[in-house]
């Protein structure tokens, strides 16, 4: 119990440093970063698991849960877009091979990882020994992508569609909507064998996927910009080789642009993802501080090889794939972006090969 109020002091002196030393907003993005580690956490909602879980077990609750999560956000990012067009942003995407190859290359990454932006980052904070390795891989692979994004563009892009902008609100609720029942469909049919389906409902996932899309829309209204992961690990990285010299960000097209050369110059406490990502970390660590459940597989040398990279791929490929499960899946689709769902077809089939491997190697 001492541990716990301790690290509650901790959080409390550390919301108090942002408010006064760097914004009320960064203070707020905290607090809601703690609540997205405490969620995922205590629920163990993974979407790396939820997907395995369907695909191996025929249990569909995970999908579900993650299809409810999708239409609750959308409900309430899409008319708050719509009608703040010009205060907050959509994750938009441009529908590209990069975003093809890179979301295949991570949906396959992160079964053999076990686990996404989100989960590697909810993880290492319940102190699970291979992702707390796999995190700096991350983030190096997310800078390593970012450097040569400009080339994997080169290769063939179309500018980004925002279904609001094409549809309007109504028919991007409407889209939305029915994408959202198909793959509910299918779900519900594959989780049903000779007549009976298999548990497609789990409480507390439910009540995960409820919490996760509230903090995800109070994200879009405190950060003006919705909820994501992996350009924090590639801003962190993205730092340090600068302050090493390794690398010079005035000659790299993505690094060059002013919105990212501005956060190079700028304190992590001033980027608006850091912030969320430092407080999942700490509102996981909270969940292990209470329980200390947290458990971990006895790992082989060659399976944390392997795992180690397939971190390392999950950060490349997914600034490739411009997001993760939650940058690219979550607020994509609940933003009305169009890459959001090429996403999701391209990580699922990358995970059906993913979950291959891992069964190769034994995990």
């Amino acid at each position: 119990m001492n541990n716990r109020w301790l690290l509650a002091l901790v959080f409390v002196l550390f919301t108090g440093f942002l408010l006064w030393f760097v914004s009320v907003r960064q203070s707020l993005l905290f607090l809601v970063g703690i609540g997205f580690g405490a969620v995922l956490a205590g629920a163990r909602f993974g979407f790396t698991t939820g997907w395995r879980n369907l695909i191996e077990q025929r249990d569909a609750s995970g999908v579900f849960a993650q299809l409810l999560l999708l239409a609750i956000a959308a409900s309430i990012s899409l008319p708050l877009l719509a009608q703040f067009p010009t205060e907050l942003s959509a994750a938009l995407g441009p529908p590209s091979i990069s975003l093809l190859v890179g979301a295949f290359v991570f949906g396959g990454a992160m079964q053999i990882a076990d686990g996404c932006g989100s989960g590697t980052l909810y993880k290492a904070g319940l102190g699970i020994p291979l992702n707390m390795a796999i995190l700096p891989l991350f983030a190096l692979g997310s800078f390593l992508g970012s450097v040569q994004l400009n080339w994997w563009l080169d290769l063939g892009h179309l500018q980004p569609v925002s279904l609001v902008e094409q549809a309007g609100l109504s028919g991007a609720l409407i889209l939305t909507y029915m994408g959202l029942i198909v793959i509910g469909l299918a779900a519900w049919w594959w989780s049903s064998t000779q007549g009976q389906t298999r548990k497609i409902f789990n409480k507390t996932l439910i009540m995960g996927a409820v919490l996760i899309a509230l903090l995800a829309a109070l994200n879009l209204v405190i950060a003006g910009q919705p909820w994501g992961v992996v350009y924090g690990f590639g801003l962190w990285a993205a730092k340090l080789a600068q302050a090493g010299q390794l690398f010079d960000p005035s000659t790299n097209p993505f690094w060059s642009q002013p919105v990212n050369a501005s956060a190079l110059q700028q304190s992590v406490f001033l980027d608006l993802t850091s912030i969320t990502n430092i407080g999942i970390l700490a509102g996981a660590l909270w969940i292990f501080s209470r329980n200390k459940t947290a458990t971990a597989k006895k790992l082989t040398a060659k399976q944390w090889l392997v795992g180690i990279i397939a971190g390392f791929l999950l950060g490349y490929s997914s600034r490739l794939a411009f997001g993760c499960n939650v940058g690219a899946m979550v607020s994509g689709i609940s933003t009305g972006s169009l890459h959001g769902w090429i996403w999701v077809v391209m990580a699922f089939l990358g995970s059906l090969i993913g979950l291959r491997i891992r069964r190769h190697f034994g995990y």
